[in-house]
């Protein structure tokens, strides 16, 4: 790429510097480029090629500069150094070279290349198969092309390349042949804002973006605080399954202590930001600068934060900062800008590096990675990652995830990457979401109370003929697990609170939900008890290696509630909301308008207005699946 500049002086001690952008190869123009001038790391002024490739800084006060250009399907070498002066015209010559292998994904050619044409890519080569783009690759692509008055980075927006792993819905058990119902807890709440994103865009939600979990535990529940020795409360109530009268449903609730703001530990924290290309859009890096606020205004003086960026590449553009010094980080949030490839692996390690350096004894440690999960570049994989963040969490430096954006959203990898650091994942799609998270939720989203909580569950077939779990497929865990001390499990935080239910067929029923013949040489003989079940729980202190057991044996008539209480009546009408977004061959006849009947009558006091969002947007959901 070549930049030619002029700079001009029309006012003293100060100068002017314009040029236009070429790409290296071809020699044509670069629309929408992003130039910034830095002084010291702080960004001075920044501004955006036109649709020629010209651009213009004016009143620049004179001396020397730092100039970075950067745009999509281009790699910045190096930075340069631009010396301003009164009167003086400037060239200077920046190598950019294109990225390679840059791929466009989901652009479909009808009949031949002509397509790709008509968005003026004449310098790719699309790979054709059947007539048609399945991924394709365009390697030395110009980013130049204009439909309309939109950019080329506006129209590979619209191309979806969201990542979610596959969903395999929980089925119902034989209580006589597996008794025991083993998983680990999750706090996470990233896939009922994300799901919000989609269905306020009138969109369907991917079937495998809606984990019913994290629906459920987005929201608040009126669950008492512990008054034991343990770090957290244990609540039961059942009632009828509202999609199957035939059928009871059972919740499990937890609710972790509330400690008060001197109660909890200095913080040592590492925000580890993505400023590469892909994050440029409004609702990424802008909206990620804006969350983060949030967080500063909440730091106290005893607090620490650091901020690693990485591109290209990895850097510091914070050192460890106390709380009280809030002017210096606000500064340098302000100065974070996107451009260039994306270096995950490096800037993990960058980050983890600072949080050693500067770890607080018993204090909460804690790299908080804000992304939107593109991961291109080096160790970039899934499981050296993993392996990288597992080690870590180690030393007691967790990691916690923020996603932001659409369209490349890598939802799978980051969730991997949370479940790994010992950490809470979420997803910010606006900010709002932001305040939640790091306003009314923040010391839960820092602090963890309890660790490695597993819940395991022992049906009496006397009471209970079969069971499925409801959500959690992904934290499922082997039942040798439950006593094992080295198999890792989730974190809850403090004040955060934990909902899980069953739907269970009860003894004597004569449905068979999974159609398997019975077996005739198991002994069916059961030791005679008017419990309905056993609940243990096992977790962790933070600072602790051996797990702690809470054991509770539970008969029906201490949790079959005479009068349905809102918490059971709302997250009934969660589940029922996420069945329905999946489709599940579990949802009997229920419909949108039911999920909403159910939770109008169990709104509550709803202070935030979190209950009353959910009503509004299952009669979105209502409208948008009507079309079908």
């Amino acid at each position: 790429m070549v930049v030619l500049f002029v700079a001009a002086s029309s006012f003293a001690q100060t100068g002017s510097l314009k040029g236009i952008v070429k790409d290296y190869n071809t020699k044509n123009s670069v629309s929408f480029a992003k130039l910034s001038l830095e002084k010291n790391g702080i960004v001075v002024k920044t501004v955006t090629s036109d649709n020629k490739g010209q651009f213009n800084f004016f009143k620049i006060t004179v001396g020397t500069y730092t100039l970075r250009v950067s745009s999509v399907a281009y790699i910045l070498y190096v930075d340069y150094n631009i010396k301003i002066k009164e009167n003086t015209e400037l060239e200077k010559i920046i190598l950019l070279r294109p990225k390679q292998n840059f791929v466009l994904d989901e652009v479909v050619v009808k009949e031949d290349c002509e397509e790709v044409k008509d968005l003026q890519l004449d310098h790719c080569l699309p790979q054709i198969i059947n007539k048609s783009i399945v991924n394709p690759s365009y390697q030395y692509c110009s980013p130049m092309g204009v439909v309309g008055d939109m950019s080329y980075q506006q129209v590979t927006q619209n191309y979806n390349t969201e990542e979610y792993d596959i969903i395999n819905e929980n089925i119902f058990h034989d209580v006589i042949n597996d008794p025991l119902s083993t998983f680990s807890i999750d706090v996470d709440k990233a896939s009922y804002s994300n799901l919000r994103r989609f269905i306020n865009g009138n969109q369907k939600p991917p079937v495998d973006a809606i984990r019913i979990e994290e629906m459920i535990n987005y929201f608040d529940y009126d669950y008492p605080q512990p008054k034991d020795e343990h770090p957290f409360s244990v609540n039961m109530e059942m009632n009828s399954c509202p999609w199957n009268s035939e059928h009871e449903l059972v919740l499990i609730g937890l609710q972790a202590k509330i400690p008060t703001e001197e109660e909890i530990p200095a913080s040592n924290l590492v925000f580890l930001v993505d400023v590469s290309g892909s994050m440029s859009s409004a609702n990424k890096l802008p909206l990620l600068v804006q969350s983060f606020k949030i967080l500063v205004e909440k730091l106290r003086p005893q607090d620490r934060v650091a901020m690693v960026v990485y591109a290209g590449a990895a850097g510091l553009v914070l050192k460890s900062t106390s709380g009280n010094n809030k002017k210096a980080i606000l500064k340098a949030l302000n100065s974070l800008q996107s451009g260039g490839s994306t270096a995950g692996g490096a800037g993990i390690k960058l980050a983890y590096k600072v949080a050693v350096d500067n770890f607080i004894e018993g204090g909460n440690n804690r790299v908080i990675l804000a992304t939107d999960g593109d991961f291109n570049v080096g160790q970039s994989s899934n499981a050296d990652m993993e392996r990288l963040i597992i080690e870590k969490r180690k030393t007691g430096i967790y990691l916690s995830v923020l996603g932001f954006g659409m369209g490349n959203y890598k939802d799978s990898k980051m969730e991997k990457l949370s479940n790994a650091g010992n950490g809470n994942y979420a997803y910010i799609d606006n900010i709002l979401e932001a305040k939640k998270v790091f306003g009314k939720e923040l010391w839960g989203t820092l602090y963890t109370v309890a660790k490695d909580v597993k819940i395991q569950v022992e049906f009496n077939p006397a009471k209970v003929k079969s069971y499925r779990l409801i959500g959690y497929e992904n934290r499922l865990l082997n039942k040798e697990d439950f006593n094992d001390d080295k198999k890792d499990a989730g974190e809850i935080g403090a004040g955060h609170k934990v909902t899980a239910l069953y739907e269970i067929i009860p003894a004597g029923s004569n449905e068979n939900p999974n159609n398997v013949d019975p077996l005739e040489y198991q002994n069916t003989i059961q030791v005679k008890s008017n419990n309905l079940m056993t609940l243990k729980l096992r977790y962790k202190l933070p600072d602790e290696n051996k797990s702690r057991l809470i054991k509770k044996y539970i008969k029906e008539k201490k949790i079959q509630s005479t009068e349905v209480s809102d918490n059971f009546m709302f997250a009934s009408a969660v589940v029922g909301f996420g069945m329905l977004l999946r489709n599940s061959q579990f949802k009997g006849d229920l419909t949108f308008n039911d999920v909403e009947k159910l939770a109008r009558l169990a709104k509550g006091k709803d202070e935030n207005g979190y209950r009353a969002e959910f009503i509004t947007l299952v009669e979105k959901a209502e409208l948008i699946f009507a079309e079908d």
